[in-house]
């Protein structure tokens, strides 16, 4: 029997469990948002939640904690120097899940986990990076394929 036992299974073994908790710990780190199945975006939480409480100590030791969890330099980079900031004032509450509903292949019940932060500050351009500021601008401009196979749909319908 499982008293007292918080942690969920999730169908893996510890070692494999531990080392997803810490990749998805990772990318909701560094992209803010993530989204999963509803019983991993459960798991991941309080696993984050330690994190957190540890970035917002800031010590040397706490940076180890965090890196000997989290397993990921660049995560825990962002992790330390640009949220930890934002969560001076707070307690608990660094993360929430949101239901999705239904996956379409297997019917796993989806969810996206988020950081709170504040939104990242955009740039003179409006832009967060260049990566985004292209994909803006070649919004505007359409591709010739794009072109001819809308041209090939017109023509269909009209055909019918």
């Amino acid at each position: 029997m499982r008293h007292g036992v918080k942690k969920k299974k999730l169908g893996r073994r510890p070692a494999h469990r531990e080392a997803m908790l810490a990749n998805m710990a990772a990318s909701l780190v560094v992209h803010r948002r993530i989204t999963t199945t509803l019983t991993k975006a459960k798991a991941v939480l309080p696993f984050v939640d330690k994190l957190a409480t540890l970035a917002r100590r800031g010590d040397l030791s706490a940076r180890r904690l965090a890196a000997a969890r989290l397993r990921d330099p660049a995560a825990l980079k962002v992790l330390f120097d640009e949220h930890a900031g934002h969560w001076s004032d707070r307690n608990s509450g660094f993360t929430r899940w949101v239901r999705l509903g239904q996956r379409k292949g297997d019917g796993a019940e989806m969810a996206v986990v988020e950081l709170i932060v504040p939104a990242p500050v955009e740039t003179e351009k409006g832009a967060k990076d260049g990566k985004q500021a292209k994909a803006t601008a070649s919004k505007g401009k359409s591709s010739g394929k794009s072109e001819a196979k809308a041209g090939k749909a017109k023509a269909k319908k009209a055909a019918a």
